[in-house]
């Protein structure tokens, strides 16, 4: 069996491991999500640890903190090499329980603070053409059932507001002001900011919320949310990823069409217009500028493929 599930007496390790994930959860108000991921990656270390003869915290060395690391990189018999973005993520964790325990005096050095963690690849946004981003509007409404309705609503919105999905699905109608013409948008760590709404996504929220979300509305129990399901409660980040590929099925879009995809394509195509790239940033509710200068590589890429294309002596 391997050491991930090998049964094993709880350590002082283990002990240090759930103070930490306990002080994240009452004092750092961490969410579910947050302390399962924590968990998880917790458990892996403290398992990798213990089959090297590790089990008290003081023990632990830099060399023991630079070898797990190398082992999520490379796997082993029963587990799967990870990602370096899904490595770095265990690190954060590590480095956390390190630092945690050498503020409460349980260790004496941090031997995770030096460690650093493997870089993933960059990547390029996936954006489509505004040709093709009509398409998938337009695909989005058929008929003109409150579901159709929502649906365009729902797309117009991510791209118009260049929102998240997770953004989108969590308005109230009172976050939607078609009189100031702007959406209040709360973004990761509650982090909230206003974005213009466009004509073509007022008019498409305007069309739901009078002729679509009312009877959507009837079949619920009440909920202050902008965009329903069918049942008359919020809709679920799920159901928004089906409404987006049931639309590009019906617009014959190839490739993988997301909720993302219309937050790239609007960062993409606000960039190609000559917008400044800190303007975008402010409108994608991005803490840094150089998250938001990746966008600016997508636009350089295009220019070189219709360069070399259309130029006599590109190639």
């Amino acid at each position: 069996m391997s050491a991930t599930g090998a049964a094993h007496r709880l350590t002082a390790l283990d002990r240090a491991v759930q103070g930490w994930l306990d002080h994240l959860r009452v004092e750092r108000g961490a969410s579910p999500h947050t302390m399962t991921a924590y968990r998880r990656d917790l458990r892996r270390y403290a398992w990798f640890l213990a089959s090297r003869g590790v089990t008290r915290p003081e023990d632990v060395r830099e060399e023991h903190v630079a070898a797990f690391l190398v082992s999520l990189r490379e796997g082993g018999p029963e587990q799967r090499p990870l990602a370096a973005s899904s490595a770095a993520r265990t690190l954060v964790a590590v480095r956390g329980l390190h630092k945690f325990l050498a503020l409460e005096g349980e260790s004496t050095a941090d031997p995770a603070g030096a460690v650093a963690p493997p870089r993933p690849p960059r990547r390029l946004p996936k954006a489509i053409s505004v040709e093709q981003v009509e398409r998938l509007l337009q695909a989005a409404s058929v008929g003109d059932t409150p579901a159709s309705l929502r649906d365009r609503a729902l797309l117009e919105l991510l791209y118009g507001a260049g929102a998240r999905v997770s953004e989108a699905i969590g308005l109230d109608v009172d976050d939607v002001d078609l009189a100031l013409e702007a959406v209040r948008l709360f973004g990761k760590g509650s982090k909230e900011r206003v974005v213009p709404l466009g004509r073509y996504a007022r008019e498409a929220v305007s069309a739901y919320l009078v002729r679509g979300r009312p009877a959507l509305a009837t079949r619920g129990r009440g909920t202050p949310a902008l965009f329903l399901n069918q049942r008359g409660g919020r809709l679920s980040r799920q159901s928004a990823w089906n409404v987006i590929r049931a639309a590009a099925d019906r617009a014959d879009l190839s490739g993988h069409i997301s909720p993302h995809t219309l937050r790239h394509s609007f960062a993409t195509h606000l960039l190609d217009g000559g917008a400044d790239v800190r303007v975008v940033q402010e409108l994608l509710g991005h803490a840094s500028v150089t998250t938001t200068q990746i966008y600016t590589m997508v636009s350089v890429q295009q220019l070189r493929e219709v360069f070399a294309q259309a130029h006599p002596r590109a190639r």
